[in-house]
């Protein structure tokens, strides 16, 4: 079955899960942890989103975040892009850190906020690292015992669901939390509808409705045409973008044009890739690479944004099919 594609939905809870490729690990040492939490907190200000509870496991990783405006696949794009960067640098390494694309659950927040945190923070002990939760050094469990805001993590609205007293707060999700543990691994929580949510029909049919996914209209425009906007915003030679030799400015200037060609036309890897009789994979890691960038690279970002303004400029569009 087809992927289906994210859904930007403003005030939505996404459960994020990402593995390393091949079950490797993607934090190898203390610094690991740190960096991705540096990261982490730069995109949560950059961002602007919540951050309820989060678990950083040395093969894999949970986020529980609420968006606002800016949709979740631009601040993973960026972040795994930025910590894969540094990862490779780190260990001399190459190639994908972490398996496929996240996976990302919208989840209905008022039936499954309470459960996804706990869950989170017991990941450790389920996979025996640690006996208690508060014995985990990279998971967002300590803050909660804190109780207090201005951290990484938002843990004022999860806590004043057990009460409006601090310490009696704390106390009574200590108590929520060690009783989820019993219950061990939640295979309902991964349980999702349409490969990409959790929550009752309601909560489903609401989504869809009130979503925000973007436009859904395409602009209608050549790929030739695009290599030659691509061409005069970057700088890039026509005949470098087009060349068939393994030119590291030629494929950095291909994977602009998937991009643009892929949110601007509706044009899919594999037909970009046609065009210039290349790998429909590397092409794909192309654009990735762009879209990391677009989250890391201000002056990058606003090329991009000019280059966008150009293609569209009194451009028809189409409906999106």
């Amino acid at each position: 079955m087809a992927r289906r594609p994210r859904i930007h939905y403003p005030g939505g809870l996404y459960h994020v899960i990402a593995r390393g490729n091949r079950g490797l690990k993607v934090f190898r040492r203390d610094e690991d942890y740190k960096l991705y939490l540096k990261f982490l907190e730069e995109y949560k200000e950059r961002c602007d989103f919540l951050l309820y509870a989060y678990a950083l496991m040395p093969t894999h990783f949970h986020l529980l975040i609420e968006v606002r405006q800016v949709p979740l696949s631009k601040v993973m794009q960026g972040l795994q892009f930025r910590y894969t960067r540094n990862y490779n640098l780190r260990y001399h390494s190459w190639g994908h850190l972490f398996q496929g694309r996240y996976k990302a659950i919208l989840c209905e927040k008022d039936s499954y906020l309470l459960e996804l945190s706990a869950y989170i923070h017991l990941n450790p002990v389920r996979v025996k690292l640690v006996k208690d939760p508060v014995e985990y050094p990279w998971s967002s469990y300590r803050e909660y015992l804190k109780g207090g805001s201005g951290g990484l993590v938002d843990s004022s609205f999860v806590l004043s669901q057990f009460s409006n007293v601090k310490g009696r707060a704390i106390r009574d999700y200590v108590r929520f939390v060690m009783g989820q543990g019993a219950v061990g691994h939640r295979e309902d929580l991964y349980q999702v509808r349409d490969q990409r949510f959790l929550g009752d029909e309601g909560f489903v049919d609401r989504v869809v409705r009130e979503r925000n996914d973007g436009p859904s209209y395409v602009y209608d425009i050549s790929i030739q045409k695009l290599v030659v906007h691509v061409s005069s915003v970057f700088a890039i030679p026509m005949d470098t973008v087009c060349s068939m030799t393994r030119n590291r400015e030629g494929a950095w200037g291909r994977a602009i044009v998937g991009y643009v060609g892929k949110n601007l036309c509706g044009y899919s890897n594999k037909s970009i890739a046609e065009y210039f009789h290349r790998d429909p994979v590397a092409m794909s890691r192309g654009i990735a690479k762009v879209e990391g960038r677009t989250g890391s690279d201000k002056d990058f970002e606003a090329k991009l944004r000019r280059l966008e303004g150009v293609i569209t400029l009194g451009q028809k569009r189409k409906i999106r099919n």
